[in-house]
């Protein structure tokens, strides 16, 4: 197995750049898992394939505004922090100041021990927020650093609102609508640097019409990292470390998959952000799911992989050479994904986090 094996040409005007007209209306290939069978439909057509008894379960995280543009004290030079999680119980956290793990640009000119502190601006021209970066984040492998955020306003987390902007993928150029569509209908808690964008293709409505036909909904919650975005390096995937993201997976998420098992119904996870964090649930010395509180998982899904909670799949086309090729290749074969890849590129489809949808089953 090499990692060209999941190596595809993504033709550039298929990459979507701006979400569907309506999020239900987008196309949606469902695949046979098993056969490789393919259909083309409209993704509100879901409610066709899940039956009653069926438990949906989806990764409720939210996206943070954690894409923060300023300029670096002393010398107003345009320069960027990018967010990605919050590091606790190295030093006090308050209010007003906190230490986060961080992504920053330019590099070269805020570098740790150097004093560089980054100030942003609130819509009035005042700094309410300030990165100075102090540190490199432990096990740095892409230039990660420690930056210590600290505000005059009664709460980072409003300064956050102030400044901040929702981040998105970097193949998205220049959307400027509304970034509540970079957002599931039914987020919660700002924890994730990039969307669980599987779910963006949910409404409310559509919601509503599953349960009433007898389909359960939970969710469980995954920190989304920026890694969702990388491509593997090496040429043995075996080889590459994948990134660590913490999981939450609810009581009553793992008593709802308990009884579907035993009403003879399927766990149908909503993106791969929630088959990781129910995969890595799975506790072999009960042979269930078992709950968890923010644990971090590195669980790294190849073929060959065993899945041992997740019936089928909601997800999203993938970038070539990732991770996430590799997890739907193993859910289902490399041929069957790859074959499903060309035909939606024949067809046309709309690919990567504001494109069309797929559903294996």
């Amino acid at each position: 197995m090499k990692t060209s094996d999941f190596d595809y040409n993504l033709p550039p005007e298929l990459i979507a750049q701006e979400p569907a007209a309506e999020r239900d209306g987008c196309r949606m290939l469902v695949m046979d898992r098993a056969t490789g069978a393919l259909e083309d439909r409209i993704f509100r057509d879901i409610a066709e394939y899940l039956r009653p008894g069926d438990l949906l379960v989806a990764n409720e995280t939210r996206v943070m505004p954690a894409r923060l543009l300023g300029a670096k004290r002393g010398t107003g030079g345009a320069a960027e922090v990018f967010l990605l999680r919050e590091i606790t119980g190295r030093e006090p956290r308050t209010n007003a100041s906190a230490l986060w793990e961080v992504l920053v640009r330019p590099g070269k000119r805020l570098k740790p021990g150097t004093g560089a502190t980054v100030d942003f601006l609130d819509p009035d021209g005042n700094v309410a927020l300030s990165a100075e970066i102090v540190d490199w984040a432990e096990g740095a492998q892409k230039g990660e650093r420690l930056a210590r955020l600290t505000t005059t306003l009664p709460s980072l987390d409003e300064a956050l609102h102030a400044v901040g902007h929702t981040p998105l993928p970097p193949y998205i150029k220049n959307y400027a609508g509304d970034e509540e569509l970079y957002q599931t209908v039914y987020s919660r808690r700002e924890s994730s640097a990039a969307a669980p964008t599987a779910g963006l293709h949910f409404t409310p409505e559509l919601i509503k019409h599953l349960k009433e036909q007898g389909v359960r909904w939970e969710t469980v919650e995954l920190e989304v990292g920026l890694d969702t975005f990388r491509t593997v390096d090496e040429d043995d995937p075996a080889q590459h470390v994948i990134h660590t993201e913490f999981y939450t997976v609810p009581e009553r998420t793992v008593e709802a998959i308990a009884e579907t098992r035993r009403q003879g119904g399927r766990v149908v996870a909503v993106g791969t952000t929630s088959v990781r964090s129910l995969e890595s649930a799975w506790n072999p010395q009960a042979g269930a799911v078992t709950p968890r509180e923010r644990e971090a998982t590195s669980l790294y899904l190849l073929p060959g992989s065993e899945f041992h909670v997740v019936d089928a799949l909601v997800t999203n086309f993938h970038v070539p050479k990732s991770t996430l090729m590799m997890l739907v290749s193993a859910f289902s074969s490399r041929e069957n994904v790859m074959a499903a890849y060309e035909h939606a590129i024949a067809e046309r489809y709309r690919l990567l986090s504001f494109g069309d949808a797929m559903f294996i089953q």
